[in-house]
């Protein structure tokens, strides 16, 4: 099993996708899977500022969850058949360049970026909870569990 404890199934028909809110789901995976993705990407680029000084450690072992993270999401695009955004290209870039430029202010600067990025995330994951816990708590039970 995942870090996390939980595992997905793999949904090959259209049965077991049946009785989902099918658009809301996918907007909030691929949602998700573009904030995992860019928070990885911004990893990457403290790394490349920052990962040979003494806070490198930290920053990789971040990265290191945050790129079980992007797998976990990578799974789910799959198992809920969604497509990924469009602006994939861009957040690898920006992602890359706000993790470079917040490491070019030094450690704090690094964290700072961190903090305000993962309080976001956690905002977002939070809504995201309660608007499948109004609908049907039982039904996204899998998601709920990842979130």
């Amino acid at each position: 099993l995942p870090a996390g404890g939980v595992s997905l199934r793999r949904c090959s028909t259209r049965a077991a996708l049946e009785g989902i809110n099918k658009p809301v789901v996918d907007r909030i995976i691929r949602v998700d899977h573009a904030g995992e993705y860019g928070a990885s990407r911004i990893y990457a680029g403290q790394m490349a500022v920052l990962g040979r000084s003494s806070v490198g450690p930290i920053i990789q072992q971040m990265w290191n969850q945050e790129k079980d993270h992007l797998k976990k999401f990578n799974e789910l695009m799959v198992a809920y058949r969604v497509r990924p955004t469009v602006l994939l290209p861009f957040w690898n870039v920006a992602g890359f360049v706000l993790g470079a430029g917040s490491a070019l202010l030094g450690k704090k600067g690094a964290m700072a970026c961190t903090v305000a990025v993962e309080e976001s995330i956690s905002d977002h994951y939070n809504s995201q909870i309660r608007t499948l816990m109004e609908e049907d708590p039982e039904k996204y039970k899998e998601l709920l569990q990842v979130f």
